[in-house]
């Protein structure tokens, strides 16, 4: 059969959402690993649950390629989760140390507020190189302009017509 002009002339275009998601094998060994973990190592899997809850909603909801939103976010989580963890494991990891640490306002709050800067730093970031790159950009454009216009009279050319087309 004979493929269309526009599927074959694009072909990264033509491809679907679903083309990119994990293969199949992928998804189940994931299942399985975390099956795993909750079997056991349940109190782990509970305190990984609550403090990196907000990590997985990123990266249900980033539909990106990618997923920078979602993996700035995981990262930022990492890093403030860590010392619970450590906390849980040190103490023997029990499932009331876990209940103690998911509950407790200080564990939580430090990584939602990380999931949250990391949320911010992704949304924000991009924004901020973009107006420093304008800002650049811009002051290279007046000091070549200057430069021009030392070179007109320098040469003693005419100015240009339109020496700073927008």
């Amino acid at each position: 059969m004979a493929r269309s002009k526009a599927a074959s002339a694009s072909p990264i275009s033509a491809r679907s959402a679903t083309d990119f998601a994990p293969p199949r094998s992928l998804l189940w060994l994931q299942g399985l690993l975390c099956g795993g973990l909750v079997t056991l190592a349940m109190p782990t899997a509970l305190l990984l649950a609550v403090l990196f809850g907000p990590a997985v909603v990123a990266a249900v909801l980033d539909r990106q390629p990618g997923r920078p939103i979602a993996r700035c976010v995981a990262l930022v989580s990492l890093s403030a989760i860590t010392g619970p963890i450590t906390l849980l494991w040190a103490g023997g990891q029990t499932m009331a140390a876990a209940l103690v640490l998911a509950t407790d306002p200080d564990a939580v709050g430090w990584a939602w507020g990380a999931a949250a800067a990391g949320w911010l730093l992704a949304e924000l970031l991009p924004v901020g190189v973009r107006i420093l790159v304008e800002v650049a950009s811009r002051s290279r454009a007046t000091a070549l302009a200057a430069a021009r216009k030392r070179l007109e009279v320098e040469w003693g050319f005419s100015p240009a017509a339109n020496p700073n087309p927008k």
